[in-house]
């Protein structure tokens, strides 16, 4: 269990190969997943973080091979979600007493979860616990990165970074550091918690980069809670987070949609047709939303400068799948991205103003008033759609 990351400082965490839901099944986890740990012992032993609740037996029966518990002296909480708390209730019926380290806010958030008054110790940013040799902990309030109780912890002179899930990415791998995984599965998989975990954060994120960049800590190692451990130009996923946090975009145009006897799904392709031949370099990419990963396609949304949404029009308007998609970009507040709406009807033709009015009100900027077609489209709709998509990309 025990692995050695730098001097006194282990990981002591669990790997989850099999993993992929995350956060109930609001987020896809394709290459499953950690729940890091860590054990530092200097003069004082402490213990950051536990694993998820399923994992909690195991996790204090491995953690007992390793160390006394007995001789843990404190346990930091950096955030009182469940995936990183889990094992508490398990590990506190050994040692009792020992006092956690947590912000005011992960107080109500682990009483609330698991209804035990164990000895908390509130701290905030720049307070300090000496743990021996000359070393001490600092606490980062971390708060809405991304729940209102999360801090990072730094050790100094070892200076580690504990940074809980900020700079994470879900991926399962034995391998502890950044340099030893697959780079294309670590961008992948680090952009992609990021756009659908962080995004909606985006303003507090750069205050927060600011002020943690302001305490001048030199970082050596950023430890995260889950995923690899940034050791190789460790700054490298901070700078990746600073240009994220800018209402980041590619030269992208994603078009989004839905469908259900394949007219809808024929104006998509005949618009990226379009899009392709007024512009050779912008990048285009297609998805049906019945056939694709939701959180992959917000990735995609994430770095597109501009999304195009589809529906026929069903019940005097669009189908469900699309709305509640739809919904999910509102929710992540995403900004500086334009859009335009398309669709297929039959009688009443209300899905194109729908999703005009759904993607406006999720703060995308409507550049047009969308193309709708009566019917499956015909060879004159077929290139009128196309036309329809070099005036996007002009847009």
């Amino acid at each position: 269990m025990k692995k050695q990351i730098k001097n006194n400082v282990s990981w002591v965490g669990k790997v989850d190969w099999e993993l992929r839901k995350f956060h109930g099944n609001e987020y896809s986890t394709h290459k499953g997943s950690t729940y890091n740990s860590y054990l530092i012992q200097e003069e004082k032993t402490v213990l950051i973080d536990t694993v998820w609740s399923p994992f909690a037996e195991e996790f204090v029966e491995n953690l007992a091979q390793e160390i006394d518990l007995d001789k843990i002296d404190y346990i930091v909480a950096n955030h009182g979600e469940i995936d990183h708390s889990g094992a508490l209730p398990a590990l506190m019926k050994h040692i009792p007493d020992t006092p956690i380290y947590c912000t005011a806010n992960a107080v109500k958030s682990l009483k609330g979860q698991f209804h035990q008054d164990w000895d908390f110790r509130v701290v905030k940013t720049g307070d300090t616990l000496d743990i021996g040799n000359g070393k001490e902990l600092v606490f980062v309030e971390m708060m809405m990165l991304h729940w209102p109780d999360s801090m990072a912890t730094y050790l100094t002179q070892d200076n580690i970074l504990f940074s809980n899930d900020a700079f994470g990415q879900h991926l399962a791998t034995e391998k502890l550091y950044n340099d030893l995984v697959d780079q294309c599965d670590l961008d992948e998989e680090a952009i992609k918690y990021y756009a659908n975990i962080l995004t909606p954060f985006g303003p507090i994120l750069k205050k927060k980069l600011d002020e943690v960049l302001s305490l001048n800590l030199e970082i050596d190692l950023i430890a995260t809670s889950h995923g690899v451990i940034w050791r190789d130009n460790p700054l490298q996923i901070v700078e990746k987070y600073s240009q994220w946090a800018n209402d980041y975009q590619e030269n992208q145009i994603t078009i989004i949609y839905d469908t259900m006897w394949n007219g809808t799904k024929m104006l998509a392709e005949k618009i990226a047709e379009g899009i392709g031949l007024a512009d050779q370099e912008v990048v285009v990419k297609v998805f049906n939303l019945s056939k694709s990963d939701e959180n992959d396609v917000i990735t995609e949304v994430f770095k597109s400068k501009t999304v195009m949404v589809g529906s026929p029009t069903i019940s005097n308007s669009i189908l469900h799948n699309v709305a509640g998609f739809v919904h999910l970009m509102k929710e992540l507040k995403f900004k500086n991205k334009k859009a335009a709406a398309f669709g297929c009807y039959g009688w009443s033709g209300e899905s194109v103003k729908v999703l005009n009015g759904l993607m406006e009100d999720a703060g995308f900027e409507v550049i047009d008033d969308g193309f709708k077609n009566h019917w499956n489209p015909d060879v004159d709709a077929q290139e009128a759609a196309i036309k329809f998509g070099e005036k996007i990309a002009r847009a």
